[in-house]
This record gives structure tokens, C-alpha cells and sequence, in this order.
């Protein structure tokens, strides 16, 4: 059983949600990244998923931007990010790390070599935000050679007759962005959420989680009683936000934000 197999299976035993926790790769700079991703899983994160920062991210709201640009402006490349999954991936043997990412990133450097070096590095799997399963044959087969799983996402207007193509593409865990537009904080968790998980679980077997607009304990709650795991995402990346100009603070910061959120994974 592969790490992301277990990671939910573990969840499960244990009745509660897996929380998957999300940060731009690189924000601000290598070093304070790396002590914000040390502070979320010595917190007992689940998944880590790091974005690999991108000049044009279209599907992240302000935040997520802003985090990709400061990663940029401090020296992170694709070669960074890697070294970075490389450090986690040594000192956190079992925690699932995947990528939240775009395809021009994976194509451009080459998808056969890109899916093999993020491998080497430590990753359990891709998530492409712009490549529909219906144009991903050629990320799907390199990633089964190398044995790097798949998540494919599902949105509020995906049509029902697309999720079991989805369904059959994904090999680690199915992404159901609970809300239309881009990532950011939300005051409420969106509608229909346990609607939308029921639909999709009649197409896979595989974990579903939930993620955009979760940013309280209660949110998490809420999710937690539905999904296989919760996605938080901007709430974390604004502690980075808040504290770049106080960058000694931002691991003690970080280590309060999840203590409080995670507490709400439990059914």
C-alpha cells in the first residue's frame, strides 16, 4: 500500500478526516518554507501539498498569487522545489507530498524527466490543475512507469457524465473544489458539498477530499463529516503573509494555526 493509500486508511481507522494542508513551495524564500512545512507536519498533517510557484496561476485567488510571486522574487525554481521535497521527504518518511501545479511546469521541462526527478525527489503525486483527464494520456502513463499517483479535480459544474472518466483517471485521491472561481479564505463552507461527494464516490473507490474556501476549525468540522480528507489552503499561506517582514516568527505562527484547525478532522 502506497503512502497516500495508507495516510487515508489510517484516517479512517481512526474515524476523522484526513487534513491536507497546503503551501506555496519557496514562500518566502527556502529556508522560512521549509520550517512553515516542518511546523504543519510536526502539527500531524496528513498530506502536505505544495504549489510549485508559477508566474500565470489562474486558478489561485490573491493569496496564492501573491505567495507564488514572493517564491519567485526569493529564488525558487523547479530544481528548489525538488531539493525542498527532498529535505521533507528525508526527515518525514510516511507523510504523502504532492504537487499542486500547472502543466506548462511539467511539460516544459520535459514530462518524462519531470515525473522522474519529482519522484527521486520523494513526491507521491501530481496534481495538474489545468490538464483535464480527457488530454492527460501522456502525464497519466509516465506517472504509472514511475509510479507517481494522479489527482484529477472536480468542480461544482463538472457535468455527471464526466466523472467517471474522472474517476478512472485518478489513482491517489479525487479533489472536489467545493466552490466556483479561485482559491481563498470564505466565511461558510459552500453548498452541497455531501451531494457532490456522494456522486463522485458512485465513480471510484478512492479517497475524496474537499478543498477551496476552508479557513476555520468549524469549516474543517463541517467537511470532516462528509469527505476523506480536508484541504486548507490560503488560511496557512496568510500566516506566511502576515509575518514577511517578521520571517523568525512564521514557524511558531504556523505551528498555532494548525493546532487549532486540525482539531476539527475529528468526527
Amino acid at each position: 500500500m502506497d503512502r497516500i493509500a495508507q495516510t487515508f486508511k489510517k484516517a479512517s481507522d481512526e474515524n476523522r478526516a484526513a487534513f491536507v494542508a497546503y503551501l506555496c513551495a519557496g514562500d518566502p524564500d527556502f529556508e522560512t518554507s521549509l520550517e512553515a512545512c516542518r511546523s504543519l507536519l510536526n502539527g500531524g498533517v496528513d498530506v502536505l501539498e505544495l504549489g510549485v510557484p508559477f508566474s500565470d496561476p489562474l486558478a489561485d485567488g490573491l493569496t496564492n498569487q501573491l505567495a507564488a510571486q514572493r517564491a519567485l522574487e526569493g529564488g525558487m525554481t523547479a530544481a528548489r522545489v525538488f531539493e525542498l521535497v527532498k529535505v521533507l521527504r528525508s526527515e518525514y518518511p510516511k507523510t504523502p507530498i504532492i504537487f499542486y501545479t500547472y502543466y506548462n511546469l511539467v511539460f516544459s521541462n520535459g514530462l518524462e524527466d519531470y515525473v522522474k526527478k519529482a519522484k527521486a525527489a520523494g513526491l507521491d503525486g501530481l496534481l495538474t490543475l489545468d490538464l483535464p483527464p480527457e488530454e492527460a494520456a501522456d502525464l497519466a502513463a509516465a506517472c504509472a512507469e514511475h509510479d507517481l499517483k494522479t489527482v484529477f479535480i472536480v468542480a461544482p459544474t463538472t457535468p455527471a457524465e464526466r466523472l467517471p472518466k474522472i474517476g478512472a483517471a485518478t489513482t491517489g485521491f479525487v479533489y472536489y473544489v467545493s466552490r466556483e472561481g479561485v482559491t481563498g479564505e470564505r466565511d461558510s463552507v459552500a453548498a452541497n458539498i455531501p451531494d457532490s461527494i456522494a456522486a463522485i464516490r458512485q465513480h471510484t473507490e478512492l479517497p475524496v477530499v474537499v478543498g477551496f474556501g476552508i479557513s476555520k476549525r468549524e469549516h474543517v468540522a463541517e467537511v470532516a463529516q462528509y469527505a476523506d480528507g480536508v484541504v486548507v489552503g490560503s488560511a496557512l499561506v496568510n500566516v506566511i503573509r502576515e509575518r514577511v517582514d517578521h520571517r523568525t516568527e512564521i514557524g511558531a505562527a504556523m505551528s498555532s494555526k494548525i493546532a487549532d484547525l486540525i482539531v476539527g478532522v475529528n468526527r
